[in-house]
């Protein structure tokens, strides 16, 4: 720490100078960081020294270079640049310019050419470049416009099924509403009917003539009718029988038996159910 101490002491002796050096708290995390940045501000001056030498180095060689060049042009052809015409030093000062532009290391035409060539492929490449650039954009294009149309009838499909949605709910609205009507009107009617049955029993009607009787009556006839189909076909079959006569007579006698004991027990519970029905009361009911 002492070494870094020292070193830091005359950092900042050798950066203020003349000037009282500022107070700071001497420990080893001030002292460290002082020491970094010394080391730091030495390297960046060895770095911007030697740059200082290059381009006094460059600087020399290039007067040196220029001179000689003076001097080979005011030998050989008798030409300075006090003698050039203001359209020659023109040319000349847009030859430097142009030699510049194209970064060559001097202003021969062997240095220009591969320049040039250099130039003229990069402005190819970036001709292609934006050839492609021009066709992605077309197709972006088309595939936005694409998408625009899409979103154009997404949005009238929308529409168009909200307004469905609308009607649908509108008619879904009216059945509940018919439904809770008719169901209303169907518990009154039961009401009603329950109502007039009894009624009805209380002014001496027979209780088996109600509505479930009757139904039950109806399920029993049916039956019935069911069950005399199968002696009409075996009477029928019976019929069409040509030999013994005899035992054919006989065979249709039992089935005419049966077919009418069927038929007076149907009678007699039509005229049952008839006989049962009482007269109908002038006073009202509900």
């Amino acid at each position: 720490m002492e070494s870094k101490l020292a070193r830091v002491t005359l950092w900042l002796k050798k950066m203020y100078g003349d000037q009282p050096i500022p107070q700071y708290k001497v420990n080893a995390r001030a002292v460290d960081i002082l020491h970094e940045l010394a080391e730091c501000n030495e390297t960046r001056d060895r770095d911007i020294s030697l740059l200082i030498d290059d381009m006094k180095q460059k600087t020399a060689e290039y007067e040196l270079e220029a001179h000689y060049l003076q001097d080979l042009l005011t030998q050989s052809v008798n030409l300075s640049l006090t003698c050039l015409s203001k359209m020659g030093t023109h040319y000349l000062n847009a030859l430097v310019d142009s030699a510049m532009a194209l970064e060559t290391k001097d202003t021969s035409l062997a240095s220009f050419i591969p320049a040039i060539n250099d130039l003229t492929s990069d402005l190819h490449k970036v001709e292609s470049r934006n050839r492609e650039s021009e066709l992605e954009l077309i197709t972006f294009r088309e595939k936005l416009t694409k998408a625009l149309v899409l979103e154009k009838r997404l949005q009238d499909d929308l529409k168009k099924t909200e307004e469905h949605v609308m009607v649908e709910k509108a008619k879904a609205d009216g059945r509940t509403q018919n439904m809770k009507f008719l169901k209303n009107k169907s518990e009154d009617f039961k009401f009603r009917i329950k109502a007039a049955e009894e009624q009805l029993v209380a002014n001496g009607m027979d209780p088996s003539l109600t509505h479930e009787s009757l139904v039950s009556l109806s399920e029993k006839l049916a039956e019935l009718k069911q069950q005399t189909r199968p002696l009409k076909k075996k009477l029928e079959s019976y019929l069409d029988l040509t030999p013994n006569p005899s035992l054919a007579r006989v065979k249709i006698e039992e089935v005419k038996r049966e077919l009418n004991a069927l038929e007076e027990e149907f009678s007699a519970k039509v005229d049952l159910m008839a006989l049962s029905v009482p007269e109908p009361r002038k006073h009202g009911f509900m």
